[in-house]
């Protein structure tokens, strides 16, 4: 599925790039012409009138490609472990420049798995055990913890993004990009999959609050600055999300009670009860389920039993569930065999709490290893490697010391803990799951974000559009596979349902937290000129399919069918029709 969109694109892209070279500005070569200081309003995204322009590099011939590449400020990335531009420029022949860009493709994809596996596999579950830990209520844990989560790769590339002025587009694009894929691609799946009737209240208020959030986005984008007690109120519209959410679930849940203790002796409840602002009558009871299967009588041993040290390392590497590799189509073998490598090297980095288990997931052996590799990998990925050659006063080096430190503290918890019983602090491995899989995140959408800057230039393609392609389909496809199997099980509310309230997450704390970091960074206001015509057609289409739900499904009395979904997804189609004839120049002012 991702081989098929990616290729399609690159090939519409190269055929239409060529022949328009549409690129974008993504420097400040003006202001720094201007000899403006760096205490002053910064500029994310400017019009295409510098001369200091890496996407004129496709203008140069073959042979001077490189020497613009290494001479161009604006051709320099500080985030990402590779220079991608100085790699196809200066390291390849101009003859393989189209086998470069295919295996950059590939590697994107590679990176887009790298994404969804930390995420789904180590992130949510940690933060899922964090919140237990905590004994946080569900529906404060589902917009916290578990939005955090979902949302991971979003936030991470958006605030990656708007690291650097040139490309602050792809956030903007991705953003926006991936609201339309959700509010439209996902939810008309959902429709047409399991036509339902929506709850109505909460329904409503996550489209109202996502539309102030497209608002507001849209009058930053309009007014082109943004101060920092102006971001400070974009990220507080959040916290009045998450209370709103927290006080509804309240009253609903105290109205339901009432009812409930007030006709004891009658069947039948009201159904406007029925319709909940709570999702917990939409959770699957899955638990149980699950345990019943892992525990089987054909899968328990006939004699207790305890594994070795070894064994216990050993099976814990093991990604494979034996059962279900049996129970599943070829496809999807094909594609476990691909990522259970990737799978392995994450499970020796990150550590896993399940507080499901008896054991929640304690595994000696490992994790003690945890203890080495995790701190590791964090000195080592933390902002694309920057303290990974740091000398302590010039002699020592950091990851030396992280290491010994982590041997040392391994040897101590080994010895002084067993393979049966998990230890009192063993949350903490939960914490220190969080933090290496967050770092780890980062470091991947920080990669994402550069490869993403290469393409742009060389295929002559703006930031927008491949935000609100390339990026916002690779970071939303996982969801919308997750979300249609959800509806598919019988569960369509809650479905749509994390449509609407992860997206909310993703574009206040994107937005919000990408601009607020820029700002602490730079200690000034952050400046935003929209890159023409393309950047209203996203924002305003956005806005209208928010409009046009909030009219129409309560005009179809909450009740989202077939039509509705087919409605959606036409949206979606004729939005990108017009979003690449725009880029493509077709369509102008």
């Amino acid at each position: 599925m991702y081989l098929r969109i990616f290729l399609s694109l690159l090939l519409f892209s190269c055929h239409r790039g060529v022949t328009s070279g549409s690129g974008i500005l993504r420097k400040q070569a003006a202001v720094r012409s201007a000899g403006l200081s760096s205490n002053q309003t910064l500029t994310t995204m400017m019009p295409k009138s510098s001369s200091d322009e890496c996407d004129r590099v496709m203008n140069h011939s073959a042979a001077d490609r490189c020497a613009f590449v290494k001479n161009t400020p604006d051709c320099t990335m500080e985030d990402g472990f590779i220079n991608y531009l100085y790699t196809v420029f200066c390291l390849l022949p101009p003859n393989l420049t189209p086998l470069a860009i295919t295996l950059c493709i590939i590697w994107l994809l590679f990176l887009f798995v790298i994404l969804g596996l930390t995420a789904s596999k180590f992130f949510c579950p940690n933060l899922s055990a964090i919140s237990s830990t905590l004994h946080l209520r569900h529906n404060v844990a589902g917009v916290t913890f578990l939005a955090l989560g979902n949302g991971a790769p979003d936030i991470f590339s958006a605030m990656a993004a708007f690291s650097h002025p040139h490309t602050a587009g792809l956030a903007v694009g991705a953003l926006f990009g991936a609201g339309i894929f959700v509010t439209t691609v996902v939810a008309g799946n959902v429709a047409l999959v399991k036509p339902f009737t929506v709850a109505s209240r909460p329904f409503l208020r996550d489209v109202i609050f996502y539309m102030s959030a497209v608002f507001w986005t849209f009058l930053m984008l309009y007014r082109g600055t943004v101060t920092l007690g102006e971001t400070l109120g974009y990220l507080s519209l959040y916290v009045v999300y998450v209370l709103t959410v927290i006080i509804s679930t309240f009253i609903y849940n105290r109205q339901k009670y009432s009812v409930n203790t007030s006709v004891q002796n009658v069947t039948h409840i009201p159904e406007e009860f029925h319709s909940s602002d709570s999702s917990d009558d939409d959770v699957p009871r899955m638990n149980g389920e699950i345990n019943q299967q892992d525990y089987d009588p054909e899968y328990r041993p006939l004699l207790p039993y305890s594994e070795s040290t070894s064994q216990i390392l050993l099976s814990s590497l093991n990604p494979v569930d034996h059962r279900k590799w049996r129970r599943k189509s070829w496809q999807w073998k094909a594609l476990k065999v691909v990522k259970t490598p990737l799978e392995v090297l994450l499970l020796l980095c990150i550590p896993v709490v399940d507080p499901d288990k008896e054991d929640r997931n304690w595994r000696r052996p490992l994790n003690c290893l945890h203890l080495i590799t995790a701190p590791l990998v964090c000195v080592l990925a933390f902002q694309s490697g920057a303290y990974g050659e740091y000398m302590i006063q010039g002699q020592f080096p950091l990851w030396l010391l992280v290491l010994l430190l982590g041997l040392f503290l391994s040897a101590i918890i080994f010895c002084t803990t067993t393979n049966d019983h998990p230890p009192k602090y063993h949350p903490l491995f939960a914490l220190l799951g969080f933090v290496v899989s967050a770092v780890l995140i980062s470091a991947a959408a920080s990669e994402v974000v550069s490869l993403l800057h290469m393409l742009g230039v060389v295929l002559s393609l703006s930031n927008t559009v491949l935000g609100l392609t390339l990026l916002a389909w690779g970071n939303s496809v996982g969801d919308c596979f997750s979300d249609i199997t959800i509806a598919r099980q019988g569960y369509p509310r809650m479905a749509i349902s994390a449509c609407f309230g992860g997206i909310i997450f993703n574009m206040l704390l994107g937005v919000g937290l990408g601009c607020l970091l820029q700002m602490v960074k730079t200690h000034s206001d952050m400046q935003f000129e929209s890159e023409g015509l393309l950047t209203w057609v996203l924002a305003g289409s956005l806005g209208l399919s928010l409009v046009l739900s909030f009219v129409i499904v309560p005009l179809c009395q909450f009740h989202l069918g077939r039509t509705y979904g087919i409605f959606l997804l036409t949206f979606y189609a004729i939005f990108l029709v017009i979003a690449l004839l725009t880029e493509f120049g077709k369509i102008h002012t």
